[in-house]
């Protein structure tokens, strides 16, 4: 059987996941707004150095992943990982 997912729920699923990738990044010092249609696209900025990323989540074939500017790619449930590895490309 096959299960048929609305845009409306990716839509919904994604901001859940931008939105908890956005209190990792908090935490670690970067500020962060919810962009684009839907808020569908995380902007994380080094507060200091006011380097811009942008940070979007997608489904894969496995679940959801992380996609950033300048080729970064993560499984979500790697939140943490992801939330580091912004605040070095952002230092």
């Amino acid at each position: 059987m096959v299960s048929v997912v609305g845009v409306r729920e990716v839509g919904e699923v994604r901001r859940r996941h931008l939105a908890v990738l956005a209190y990792e990044v908090e935490a670690r010092g970067l500020r962060w707004r919810l962009a684009g249609p839907q808020e569908s696209v995380l902007s994380v900025v080094g507060p200091r150095t006011r380097r811009q990323v942008m940070v979007v989540a997608t489904p894969v074939a496995s679940g959801w992943s992380f996609l950033w500017s300048g080729g970064g790619m993560a499984d979500v449930g790697r939140v943490a990982e992801v939330a580091d590895r912004l605040a070095r490309l952002l230092a």
